[in-house]
């Protein structure tokens, strides 16, 4: 198999698909094969706090082969999908520089879109507007919108109370609907690169069994001593941190509100339905020229590394 020049082309891997499908493992091989920088892109792997909960690579694991942007953020920050795709165009511009393959690899289909197709330049929300809005109920805000911005409100589920207020905000700050600046995105990396994507959509009820065993494996990792570190850190309850599968779950197990066998049910249940929804945007959020493997991965990945490393 010949080698592809990484900085000559600007080629970039991509590995996306839902939770516990087997990204983490198809990315080694494939920098096992090619000089390359593995680059996460899932949004619960970018905080320090969440090491066994969010299934970030160990170092075992890691094999000594470069990993960026995993575990890099303090959980007392909330890392946003543009702070990430920034992060992210610097750590491939570094690889392409050493004439390394970037691999992104993850489960977190907005961080890419933003990376890619860059991000709608809405200005700064007036604060009064945005008080102002946020007093309004529901269905009062829902018809405030459908004056102001009647493609957004079309569009919108009309009790969706928090996309209805960002888009009333937009429209009654900036004198634009949502969508105007929606089509004006910039930053996006798409037209500099030659990217090489894979969609990993493998059996549901077999993604499904992974997840349990995953969750299992968790609590013999030590989740429990993570979740209570983190607890200890007094934090927000609305950070992302605080808001990611299993820490609820779990801190109701360490304060004696329910026992261990239902922490890990809930927790189970939890990151079902959240590879459900990944499982879902990635099937019909993805370009149609993606490739889309929807067979289990074991241990002989060969076939799929031939196809993003093909000239």
């Amino acid at each position: 198999m010949n080698m592809i020049s990484p900085k000559q082309d600007r080629n970039v891997a991509l590995v996306v698909g839902p939770t516990a499908s087997g990204k983490s493992a198809l990315a080694l091989d494939l920098a096992k094969k090619q000089p390359s920088l593995i680059i996460n892109a899932d949004s619960a792997q970018v905080y320090r706090d969440l090491t066994v909960l969010s299934a970030r690579p160990t170092e075992d694991e890691m094999q000594g082969f470069e990993h960026q942007l995993f575990g890099y953020i303090d959980g007392s920050e909330a890392c946003s999908a543009a702070r990430w795709a920034g992060d992210a165009k610097t750590a491939i511009r570094e690889a392409h520089e050493r004439d390394f393959l970037p691999i992104l690899v993850g489960g977190t289909g907005l961080y890419v879109r933003v990376l890619l197709e860059g991000i709608a330049p809405i200005p700064d929300i007036d604060p009064d507007i945005r008080k102002a809005v946020r007093k309004l109920e529901t269905l009062e805000a829902y018809e405030a919108l459908k004056k102001l911005d009647p493609m957004s409100a079309e569009r919108l589920n009309s009790k969706d109370m928090t996309r209805i207020q960002r888009a009333l905000e937009v429209v009654r700050s900036s004198g634009r609907p949502l969508d105007h600046w929606q089509r004006q995105k910039v930053g996006g990396i798409a037209r500099d690169i030659t990217l090489r994507p894979l969609v990993l959509l493998p059996p549901r009820e077999w993604l499904y069994q992974r997840c349990d065993d995953r969750f299992q494996a968790m609590i013999d990792a030590g989740a429990g001593e993570e979740v209570q570190q983190l607890l200890s850190r007094n934090l927000p309850a609305n950070l992302p941190v605080m808001r990611a599968i299993g820490v609820a779950e779990i801190a109701s197990w360490l304060a004696g509100e329910i026992s261990l066998a239902a922490a890990i049910e809930r927790a189970r249940i939890a990151t079902r339905q959240y590879a459900k929804r990944q499982y879902t945007w990635f099937r019909n959020q993805s370009p149609p020229d993606w490739q889309r493997i929807e067979q289990p991965l074991y241990n002989d990945n060969q076939d799929l590394i031939e196809t993003i490393l093909r000239n």
